[in-house]
């Protein structure tokens, strides 16, 4: 049985290749990924929308990975945007991290606590069993 999430896409409901409508994930030990900012392993914080959403999302892929699983196993993204902040360039500069995997994701439009930061991301994942 495969421990990896899958999509649900209604055919009443439009289709993007960039996310899921819905996910399931099947049942078994899941990991929260708590939010991530654009900051380097120095907890510098980098310049610019591009650049912090990027890191932001090599970082999730490091939680992932410290946990023994990977982008495919994400159920759920939640990224949090500065307001202001257009989602469809925080999209643009995703696909040279994250790829072509497809997640349920929801974006709000929400100030980071940290001052500076344009965007946080949170990962729902599953992880492999064996």
């Amino acid at each position: 049985m495969s421990t990896q999430p899958t999509p649900v896409d209604p055919p009443d409901l439009p289709r993007s290749p960039a996310f899921a409508q819905g996910m399931v994930a099947p049942a078994g030990p899941t990991l929260y990924v708590g939010g991530q900012n654009g900051t380097d392993s120095s907890g510098a914080l980098l310049e610019g929308l591009g650049p912090q959403t990027e890191q932001a999302l090599r970082n999730v892929l490091a939680v992932l990975a410290e946990a023994g699983t990977d982008r495919d196993h994400v159920a759920k993204l939640t990224i949090h945007l500065a307001p202001g902040i257009d989602p469809t360039a925080a999209y643009a500069a995703t696909g040279s991290v994250w790829g072509n995997v497809r997640t349920a994701v929801s974006v709000l439009a929400v100030a980071p606590a940290r001052p500076g930061a344009l965007v946080e991301i949170e990962a729902v994942a599953t992880l492999p069993q064996g």
